[in-house]
């Protein structure tokens, strides 16, 4: 492990390009760039409660998203905590989601959990919880958005 590493700004934006990468291969269903970024004892934590285990999480995200469905994406209120070799990346997601030509708009925050280990950081639990009205983020937060699956400018 590199102190140096950690403790320079070249960390944090490398985990800030990996948060990037986690929400690319949600949208785009990418199991194999995924798979690269988690750790072997990856574990996810769902807003009910359920522990999802690494192989059960990944079969999942095979086909987690629909742009049919899943019609407005974001990601806001991005916050990285760095502690020695282990990283907090928190963010926000709003949707809507499109079902029985019904539109559902909601947020879910989650936490992913990094070790930094071998040269390389690696995502050892993610955990979403619902967001409650009075608790969302606002729009110039906002960091990206996806409108049925294609990133905007």
């Amino acid at each position: 492990m590199t102190a140096g590493y950690l403790e320079s700004p070249e960390a944090l934006k490398d985990l800030r390009t990996l948060n990037a990468r986690f929400i690319e291969n949600f949208i785009r269903n990418d199991v194999e760039s995924h798979d690269a970024i988690l750790h072997p004892e990856f574990i996810c934590v769902r807003s009910n409660g359920a522990r999802i285990n690494r192989e059960s999480y990944l079969k999942a995200w095979a086909t987690g998203f629909d742009p049919d469905v899943v019609i407005y994406w974001d990601v806001r209120d991005e916050l990285i905590t760095l502690i020695e070799n282990v990283a907090l990346v928190r963010s926000t997601n709003r949707h809507v989601i499109r079902c029985d030509g019904q539109d559902e708009a909601g947020m879910s925050t989650y936490t992913d959990t990094y070790l930094y280990q071998d040269g390389a950081w690696k995502c050892i639990q993610a955990q979403i919880s619902p967001v409650a009205a009075d608790r969302e983020p606002g729009e110039e937060t906002v960091i990206s958005v996806y409108i049925h699956g294609v990133r905007q400018a």
